[in-house]
């Protein structure tokens, strides 16, 4: 029996491509209204439109999710055009930046750490209320395999991933007595745009294919379904915890 989130609504960052876009499709197929916000515009229409043609609703909120002041002006425009209140919030923004950390400069590490942690921090601050009092709520942190394990050249994107495995405990527990789940998806290696340089190099490629017991790289709309599956009812035991979704490489 397919998922229905008719009548919820749902605010997913970094929504423009990859893996929050895939998302934004399948929670919007499922039936939830979409707010899709991330800095860049253009591919955010182009989301919302595929979104409206397919007979759904999406509105687009540009804003840079590690600035506080940006967070607020979001969350006035979401409740002009949703009314006050909110059902899902999906934390999906990231960056990775790939170097040895003798390399790494202070301002490289807070790019990383302000858009893959601190951001959560700010949505999840500034739109709980809107979450509350209704029973009902789903807040999910993509975190990563990399909360996990780790490779050289990680140190900052690890950091930042193990952080939310903390945060979504946590919250979850303050927040388990008004129906509102918090969880973590972990994803393994998907051919999306934050892995464009393990895309491109063949050799790199090959590797870590090669370290994926089912074969294959992940596709984004497993991902979609995930999602869409710890939004419904049938989730609501399922909080404080992280899916991993990584074809077995963490299994290893």
């Amino acid at each position: 029996m397919a998922q229905s989130l008719h009548g919820k609504i749902a605010l997913i960052t970094g929504a423009s491509k990859g893996l929050g876009k895939a998302m934004a499709l399948a929670l919007a197929e499922a039936g939830a209204s979409i707010a899709l916000v991330s800095r860049d515009e253009t591919k955010l229409e182009e989301v919302a439109k595929q979104i409206r043609d397919g007979g759904g609703c999406a509105e687009v909120f540009v804003a840079d999710v590690t600035d506080e002041a940006q967070i607020a002006r979001v969350r006035g425009a979401v409740v002009a055009k949703f009314g006050d209140r909110l059902h899902i919030l999906i934390n999906n923004a990231g960056i990775n930046i790939r170097k040895a950390l003798i390399d790494f400069t202070l301002a490289e590490w807070h790019s990383v750490m302000d858009t893959n942690v601190t951001s959560v921090f700010l949505l999840c601050r500034a739109f709980v209320p809107l979450m509350t009092g209704q029973g009902y709520g789903r807040i999910i942190s993509m975190t990563s395999m990399m909360s996990h394990i780790s490779l050289p050249g990680r140190t900052a994107y690890s950091s930042s991933k193990t952080a939310l495995l903390g945060f979504n405990r946590a919250l979850a527990l303050e927040l388990a007595g008004d129906g509102i789940t918090v969880n973590g998806i972990s994803p393994g290696v998907y051919d999306t745009e934050i892995n464009a340089p393990l895309m491109q190099n063949a050799e790199l490629r090959a590797q870590f294919l090669g370290k994926i017991p089912v074969g294959r790289f992940g596709r984004p709309e497993e991902i979609g379904k995930l999602a869409v599956y710890l939004c419904s009812e049938d989730a609501g035991f399922i909080t404080g915890t992280d899916i991993v979704i990584d074809g077995g490489w963490t299994a290893q």
